[in-house]
């Protein structure tokens, strides 16, 4: 029966941690006999020797340490869907590590986050907050949110939000290299291009035309792998950004940036809550998935549509000011913001 598979699986981790027949019958509160026959007959379930046996000690066989590895495994599993049972009346609980890319972090979740804590306070959070591919298994996150489509077969990814990307520039970069105003344009402009953490491949630009995804290769004279950078590098100059809404929507509104090439739009970014298969029954996991869900359909400017985000309370913008519009309207980008 399954049931006594699962038993014989703790039994053998037992004995294998104890390093004793004796004090994992003692641990485990059954007569010694009765550990020694469920070895055995586990052994000869599965045709193979599992431990060495000497008067003076046991040690694992080849065997027995590749089934030792795989009944932790199980039987953690089972813990955790267990407790996550047991533990729901209590309500979340315990150590949770998330990491997000820095923007998102310091500009959308970290101004809401006592929302999290207030509702659960037994949930101790760790944040990691870079734009680098983190392994969930090798460095124990229990989930990320992360831009682009999720390639990893290993996660369950939740959408919870789509960011309208811009293309925009400093009024002093656009002083001295002019207004792009159609893509064959772009040829004789220069870019703040961003590379991957992962690959260091330059991310190619795209613009929508005609519904199509156009990528266009761009001369960069910097290049950086930081979000926060990336707007930097954009307001002291060095070139064109292509760069998400909410994180230029304040230089938008100061006229540190200006929009251009409106009419051509890039795709959409969508953004989702990533984590790994055995965690979708984690009290803890389930809690900040659907609080950052929440959090992020609240803000219409998360939801890949060109409006001013009004209703999101962490992300204020008012009115653009008549000198900024005036300025706009010089430069033949009205309707830009």
């Amino acid at each position: 029966m399954a049931m006594d598979r699962f038993q014989a699986m703790r039994v053998f981790v037992r004995v294998v941690d104890a390093s004793s027949f004796s004090r994992a019958a003692d641990s485990l509160g059954m007569p010694r006999t009765t550990v020694t026959i469920i070895i055995q007959q586990l052994e000869a379930t599965l045709q193979v020797r599992l431990l060495n046996r000497t008067t003076r000690r046991i040690s694992l066989t080849p065997d027995g340490a590749s089934y030792y590895e795989h009944c932790i495994h199980i039987l953690g599993e089972v813990e955790e869907a267990e407790a996550s049972f047991r533990d729901a009346a209590k309500g979340p609980r315990g150590r949770l590590r998330i990491d997000v890319p820095s923007t998102i972090g310091r500009q959308i979740l970290i101004p809401k986050l006592y929302d999290f804590h207030e509702r659960y306070p037994e949930v101790e959070l760790a944040i990691g907050m870079s734009d680098r591919h983190v392994d969930l298994v090798r460095e124990a996150v229990d989930c990320v949110i992360r831009g682009g489509v999720l390639a990893d077969s290993t996660l369950v990814a939740r959408r919870i939000a789509s960011f309208k990307v811009i293309t925009c520039a400093s009024p002093k970069y656009l002083e001295r290299h002019g207004v792009p105003t159609c893509i064959e344009d772009l040829s004789h402009h220069v870019a703040v291009n961003y590379f991957s953490s992962r690959t260091g491949r330059i991310i190619d630009w795209d613009f929508l035309v005609d519904g199509q995804s156009i990528p266009v290769k761009m001369k960069s004279e910097v290049s950086v792998n930081d979000g926060e950078a990336y707007v930097e590098c954009a307001l002291q100059g060095f070139g064109l950004t292509q760069v998400a809404r909410f994180m230029a929507h304040k230089y938008l509104e100061s006229g540190q940036l200006i929009e251009v090439l409106p009419q051509l739009s890039p795709s959409p970014i969508p953004i989702s809550v990533a984590y790994l298969q055995n965690r979708h029954l984690s009290p803890k996991v389930r809690a900040f998935v659907d609080w950052v869900s929440e959090l992020f359909s609240s803000c219409p400017m998360l939801s890949g549509v060109d409006t001013h985000p009004d209703a999101c309370s962490s992300l204020p913008l008012k009115a653009p000011s008549n000198t900024l519009r005036q300025e706009i309207d010089q430069m033949n980008l009205v309707g830009a913001l």
